[in-house]
């Protein structure tokens, strides 16, 4: 064979097998056509006549004109004939390929075929089982039922008989042999009896079918007292167990589809959780993380986005969920028209000390509030609710008028609908009222101006209508739109005009509110009662209050166990604008607080753990430093500063928040109040022990210590004390922080003297002579040495002598003797000043 037997020729490749059904389109060629039951298949027949272009190929090669030079007739015969071989071998593949694609595709239609047959077999040979199973079950129930009632049909006459066998003991056994044949010999009657029962109700148990069946598994209330039985499968077990069964038996044994679940993700979640969460396994959760490169427990926390790659790898969907979420359950609906109904008007009374304000009140409810205060003056905020003689409700606010319950006022105007401003006629605008009229304007209420103690001699309504021009309060008389009303609390004068102008105002405002919502409301006041708890006065703002409500207020969450009105009534519940105590919170929360009423004790503890977690967490970010400048400034500051440490107790929390920002004013760049813990309720030996422990004071504001408090108090030297008006609490506290001060030294000069001539001592040193040109020179005194009017030395006498006499002072124009302690270097011509220095005692202002 010559080199170019193993090469096809440009253009006479033979065809593939995916082009056999297109290569006998062509030519009138002979076709080999395989058919089988489902496939019909066609190839080419194996010779040159099969094989489309050969028969030209061959015509060109032959024809001696076209034949390349060089190649002669046997030479081409033979190359001829190898390609009509190629072409046949080819076309004898592609049909061999052909039929063993037919063959295999018969072999998988004939497995097919015979797996369904046989799986239909199967289900027919199961359900005909079943059917025969069940088909014997009742006629075999169905036969013992009738052979029982057999029995006991033949019952009387076997007991005659035993009775007859019993009577004539001789009897011969051919009586005997006409007894039933279920009769057993050796067994007695009731015996045979007591058998038959027990078969009779196993027929009746097998023959109440499924249903029996079905709540086999179920407890009953006679099964569990008679303590029979024990743990069984339940309802739903039985069920999967049948339907697995089922399955297998019908051959789809299929693993069930996954079930994709919406993953609720917090900010931090442990991988105990997340696996809960995600209905998986902790162990593959703890492996996931593992292929992540995270080698953590299944108790370990993850973040946020670490547990989505988690839960995406495992095929469900992550929802990230914040923790102010649990806030959302707070009821935040719009109220309807038709829904609000209208309320009482809010009115707070504000103004400065000592004008009038609780008297005032006390004229219009017709009570004595004043009488009760220490000293004189307000120091709690309280909510009264008066009814008119014209039937109208009224809901009153009274706030303290010292400066330290700036927080107070500001409360009381945020919460109210008409502020009343208390000014008295025989004084003027003060630095209260002036912050009243702030906290008014701050809060957008309307402004209602009562001149008191207009009955007094030195009254003066006119200027205190012209000081309330300087804070742009224009009253009606000064052709404003502020009303005033000129009243007195000990005349009652007025008092009809001051009540006809909130309810003009009331009117105006249009107050509604929706008495059938959750309840809501703000924090009047808290405190700590002995006997009651913590209790809370809270203002209803909208919605209906009621006993047994599961409520959230601030950092505190509890159940309203009780009701009590301004009057100390028990109620069962409280509408919008009604002031009311509420008894069963289960700590105390702070003054101006939102109470809000939710679902559930879960919520509310949810919401209540959430508040007070991120209330640590602001005050922890607070109180830090959060570079390494500011570390070392608060250290150079802190060695600076002279600290008064105390330990605060106050009967309500506005007290308390009163004294905490009044002792935040006290000091200075040297001195400051330090207040270790404040709270409200009795002392106790809690806050005897930190009071030991810092060396602070305690300071009870309307409250006192408990009898171990006392003793401990006493036994560790820890002082407690007592105080009901906050202008001695402030000034004692401002006394003790001003002994922190240092003391102010002055210098005060008292002469002058001229050294004329320096003696050398023996055992004394260098002695000046020198004469008192000014003054007068003492022993005690301090002196400074001058030298061309420059203090070359300062310090002290050691010793002064007049002639040989040691004296306590030299007058002037008096000549004398001078020794410097520990100094020798005088000469002639020095000037000596003495001075007296003198400690004086700084006060903070």
């Amino acid at each position: 064979m010559s080199d170019t037997d193993g090469k096809k020729p440009l253009g006479l490749g033979g065809p593939r097998s995916g082009q056999v059904k297109q290569s006998f389109s062509h030519g009138r060629t002979k076709n080999v056509v395989v058919e089988t039951k489902r496939k019909r298949v066609v190839v080419p027949k194996p010779g040159t006549a099969g094989v489309p272009g050969a028969a030209g190929t061959a015509s060109h090669l032959g024809d001696p004109s076209k034949r390349p030079a060089g190649i002669s007739d046997a030479e081409m015969e033979r190359r001829l004939a190898a390609l009509r071989n190629a072409k046949a071998r080819e076309a004898g593949e592609a049909l061999q390929r052909a039929a063993e694609e037919v063959a295999r595709e018969e072999e998988r239609q004939r497995k097919r075929e015979e797996i369904e047959a046989k799986e239909r077999e199967e289900r027919e040979r199961a359900a005909a089982q079943r059917q025969k199973v069940e088909e014997e079950e009742r006629a075999r129930a169905l036969a013992e039922v009738k052979a029982s009632r057999a029995e006991d049909a033949r019952k009387p006459q076997v007991t005659s008989r035993t009775q007859s066998r019993d009577e004539a003991p001789g009897r011969t056994a051919a009586a005997a042999v006409q007894a039933p044949a279920s009769a057993k010999p050796g067994l007695s009657p009731r015996k045979t009896d007591r058998e038959r029962e027990e078969r009779d109700r196993d027929a009746r148990a097998k023959a109440k079918g499924s249903e029996d069946v079905r709540r086999a598994g179920k407890l009953t209330l006679n099964d569990a007292l008679a303590g029979e039985g024990g743990r069984t499968r339940s309802l739903a077990a039985m069920k999967r167990k049948q339907e697995k069964a089922r399955q297998k038996a019908m051959g789809q044994n299929m693993r069930a589809e996954k079930m994709v679940r919406d993953v609720q993700l917090p900010e931090t979640i442990v991988v105990q959780e997340l696996a809960n969460r995600m209905a998986e396994r902790a162990a593959d959760v703890v492996k996931a993380l593992m292929k992540m490169g995270m080698m953590v427990t299944m108790n370990q926390t993850i973040d946020a986005d670490t547990a989505e790659l988690v839960i995406e790898e495992f095929g469900h969907r992550a929802v990230r969920v914040s923790d102010s979420d649990v806030e959302q359950v707070i009821d935040q609906v719009q109220d309807s028209d038709e829904n609000r109904v209208s309320r009482p008007p809010i009115v707070t009374i504000m103004g400065h000390v000592d004008h009038g304000k609780t008297s005032l009140l006390d004229a219009i409810r017709k009570t004595s509030v004043v009488s009760g205060e220490a000293g004189g003056i307000t120091q709690h905020i309280g909510a009264y609710q008066v009814t008119t003689d014209q039937g109208a409700t009224l809901t009153f606010l009274d706030t303290p008028g010292h400066a330290a319950f700036t927080s107070m006022r500001a409360r009381g105007a945020n919460v109210t609908d008409i502020v009343i401003l208390v000014v008295a006629a025989d004084d003027a605008v003060m630095p209260q009222t002036i912050e009243a009229i702030a906290h008014a304007k701050a809060a957008k209420v309307p402004m209602i101006v009562a001149i008191n103690k207009i009955d007094k001699k030195s009254a003066n309504p006119a200027k205190v209508r012209t000081d309330l021009l300087q804070h742009d309060v224009v009253v009606e008389q000064m052709s404003g739109d502020v009303l005033d009303v000129e009243v007195s609390a000990v005349t009652g004068q007025g008092l009809d005009g001051l009540l006809e102008a909130i309810a003009l105002q009331a009117e105006i405002l249009d107050l509604k509110a929706n008495p059938t919502r959750a309840a809501s409301g703000a924090v009047i006041e808290a405190k700590l009662d002995v006997g009651r708890g913590p209790v809370a006065t809270v203002l209803v703002q909208n919605g209906t209050l009621r006993k047994g409500d599961i409520f959230v207020v601030g950092e505190q969450w509890g159940k309203v166990r009780s009701l009590i009105n301004d009057k100390g009534e028990r109620v069962d519940e409280a509408g919008p604008s009604v002031p009311v105590e509420v008894l069963g919170l289960n700590g105390t929360p702070q003054a101006g607080d939102t109470l809000n009423v939710v679902e559930t004790e879960a919520q509310a503890r949810e919401i209540a753990d959430y508040r007070e977690k991120t209330a640590r967490d602001k005050r922890a970010a607070a109180g830090a430093a959060t570079t390494l400048e500011q570390l070392m400034a608060k250290a150079k500051a802190d060695k600076k500063v002279s600290e008064l440490p105390v330990v605060v107790k106050a009967d309500v929390q506005g007290s308390a928040e009163a004294i905490l920002q009044a002792m935040e004013k006290i000091g200075n760049d040297e001195v400051r109040v330090r207040v270790l813990h404040s709270g409200v309720g009795a002392i106790t030996d809690s806050d005897v022990g930190l009071a030991e422990a810092s060396g602070a004071p305690i300071i009870g504001f309307n409250v006192r210590a408990n009898a171990s408090a006392r003793t401990s108090a006493n036994q560790k030297g820890v002082e407690i004390r007592y105080y009901s008006v906050i202008y001695d609490l402030v000034d004692d506290v401002k006394a003790a922080a001003s002994g922190l001060l240092k003391a102010e030294v002055r210098e005060t000069f008292i002469g002058y003297a001229t050294i004329k001539e320096v003696f050398k001592v023996s055992n004394v040193g260098n002695v000046a002579g020198c004469i008192v040109t000014e003054g007068v020179a003492r022993r005690s005194a301090g002196v400074r040495l001058l030298r061309d009017n420059v203090v070359v030395h300062e310090g002290t006498l050691k010793t002064l002598k007049r002639f040989k006499d040691e004296v306590k002072e030299v007058q002037s124009g008096q000549e004398c003797g001078m020794a410097f302690e520990n100094y020798d270097n005088l000469r002639a011509g020095d000037v000596i000043e003495i001075f007296e220095r003198e400690e004086v005692e700084r006060r903070l202002a």
